[in-house]
Parts: structure tokens; sequence; C-alpha cells
């Protein structure tokens, strides 16, 4: 298929203001490539720009193009790319530093201050039929991976690097606070990383999700009820998992998933905060440090894209049972609406139409 001769693009400019647009066309810089976007998903941080303005210190100050979890077909090639050609089908990671900060020195790119994270208040995202992206964030991908396979590398290397954080590993028993996107896939990395035991919970109305979970091999699910206390979800846990959690990925951001967490963990076990949430929040620190449990935190992922692609490639794990809806992009505004009301799992919006640059057809 030839490519467009047009940049259309989902742009937010407030509060549920969320426009198509034509943009220009970008040309490349000497050290960037052109994609054409075929398959962008929707992740919860679109909804907040969409929904509430941003998150955190993140506020829509400009109109911005929303979307991050992306593949695309190579279009143009700056001067001095070698590794990619025109043609070639890449994941993007859309997340990339200065390069000359303390931060970046020292390998933390992705929280550098002046990064090129997208979409944040300074930087599109891209949901657009053409979008210029440093070179060395681009993935090619092996031929039997589907476009839409290389969009879900973005949620995975998040997975990827929370595992990571709280170093999950052969034999963890892993306790998992949340089966939206983020925390299914990270119920998959910790699986792929050794986990041999795994629990996830969500709120009753979310059973959808948890079956999902189901037939992504968990160990056990938890429907949590209106009238559940902390100490009656804390007793299941423990059940499920044949004691305390090794390892915690609290992925909701909610203040009753970090205080369960707590109470869940073993003493000296991990926990890794992964979900946006309560800005404030009261938990039992006295338990925590009294018991040497680690706390940490992850923002995006840090070198993980090259992990969460081997892992799909490979076959060690099948990503395809995540994705629930499909939507052209003349369809974008339905595609935010379903996404946003937590109707589905992952939400892909479609630039190109489905399977045009899949050697194999996707199947879900």
């Amino acid at each position: 298929m030839a490519p467009k001769n047009e940049n259309l693009a989902a742009r937010v400019h407030g509060p549920n203001d969320l426009r198509l647009e034509p943009l220009p066309i970008p040309e490349p810089a000497f050290n960037e490539v052109v994609l054409e976007v075929d398959t962008c998903g929707i992740c919860g941080t679109d909804i907040h720009f969409l929904k509430d303005g941003g998150f955190g210190a993140e506020r829509l100050i400009r109109p911005i193009v929303l979307g991050h979890e992306s593949s695309g077909i190579v279009r143009k090639v700056g001067s001095s790319v070698t590794h990619l050609k025109v043609g070639d089908r890449v994941a993007i990671e859309p997340a990339a530093g200065c390069r000359i900060c303390d931060l970046c020195k020292v390998g933390k790119y992705n929280v550098c201050m002046n990064g090129r994270h997208s979409p944040t208040q300074n930087t599109d995202g891209n949901c657009s039929n053409y979008f210029a992206q440093l070179a060395d964030c681009c993935f090619k991908m092996p031929d039997h991976m589907t476009m839409e396979e290389g969009a879900l590398l973005e949620p995975m290397a998040v997975g990827v690097y929370a595992g990571r954080q709280v170093d999950v590993r052969l034999g963890s028993k892993v306790l998992i606070f949340g089966a939206g996107p983020i925390g299914l896939i990270c119920l998959i990395a910790a699986k792929a990383m050794g986990a041999t035991r795994t629990v996830i919970l969500d709120l009753e109305h979310a059973k959808h999700r948890l079956e999902v979970a189901k037939k992504l091999g968990v160990t056990g699910v938890i429907a949590i009820g209106k009238n559940d206390s902390e100490d009656d979800l804390v007793r299941k846990i423990k059940e499920v998992l044949g004691g305390p959690a090794d390892r915690v990925l609290e992925c909701t951001g909610s203040q009753p998933g970090m205080r369960i967490s707590i109470k869940s963990t073993r003493n000296a076990g991990r926990i890794c905060l992964v979900g946006l949430g309560n800005k404030d929040v009261q938990l039992p620190m006295v338990d925590a440090i009294s018991r040497e449990i680690d706390i940490t935190t992850c923002m995006r992922y840090n070198h993980d894209y090259p992990a969460a692609m081997e892992i799909v490639a490979s076959g060690l794990v099948d990503v395809k049972p995540l994705v629930s809806h499909h939507f052209d992009l003349a369809n974008v505004h339905e595609a935010f609406r379903v996404a946003g009301q937590g109707e589905g799992v992952k939400i892909m919006i479609h630039l190109i139409p489905r399977d045009t640059n899949n050697k194999t057809k996707f199947k879900n």
C-alpha cells in the first residue's frame, strides 16, 4: 500500500475535547526515522489527559497528540541512520532521554527531565499517520510478529521493568493488584521471569478482566467485594499463594491496593508501585519498616524493549489475548469512549487497514 498523503492526528485540546485534525508530515533529523504508524493502543495515561487534563505534574498546557503504544513502517531515514531502512516494520519506544543530563548519563533516561516522552505536556504522542522518532528507539520486528504485538511491546516493557525493579525470579510468589492492561501485562512478565505462583485481584465488576487472567495462566484470581475487609483479602491472598507474597506489583495506584500489598508481603519482601491513582495515601508504614519491606516505584521502562521484544518474538509469552477491541482511526472517539469506560482490556486503533503489514493475520 502506498503511503498516505495526509497526517491525521488524535489531538486533545482540553478535558473531553478530542479532535481528529491534520498536521504537517514530519521530516527526519539526521538520527531519526519517519514512521507511518500502523497500530496504536490506548493507555491509561492517554485517558487521564483526555478526561482529567493530565496526571501528576503533567498537565495539558497546549493541544497534544495522544498515543504511545505503537508500531509502524519506516518511510524516511535520517542521514546517519544505518540499522533501519525504508519498509522495515518496527516497534516504537516512545520515551527517550536528552542524552546529556546527569540522569541520562547514569542510565535513568526514563525519568530525564528534558526527555522526549510521548505524550507529555511538551511532547506529542504518536496516534497520527506519521511520527518522527529517534532511530535507536525503533526496534525492527521479525516477520512473524504482528503489528498489534509490536504495539503491545510498550506495556510489555513496563511489565518487564516492574518485575526487574522487585527482582522477580524463579520460584517467586507474586501478588498483582489490578487486572487492567498493565496488571495483566505484569502477570505475563512475572511468569516469564520465573514466578511460579501468582494471584491477581480486581473489583467484582471487572470479572471479565479476571477471566483474561485465567486464560493467561494465573494461579488464582480474587474478585473484591464491597464488604471485603483488608484482613479478609490478606487471608484470601495467603491461601492462594500458600503464604505471604515474595513480590508485589501494585498496578491500581489506590490506597487500599497499597495497604493490602504491604500487609500481604513477607518480611524483607519487595513491592513495586506501578499504577497512577490516588495523589495522597495513608499507609501502614510502621508495619512496612519493622518488617523491612522494600517499596520501590517504576516510571515507564529503562532499556527493557529488547527483553520485551525477545519474550514476545520467541513465543515464550502470548500477549494477543489482551486485545479486546479494534477501531479504525476514523472511529477514534468511540475507541476512547470504550477505553474510558473500562469495557475491554486493550483497545487498538488501526491507522492503516488491519493486517496490511502483517505477514500472518492477527487473530483476536
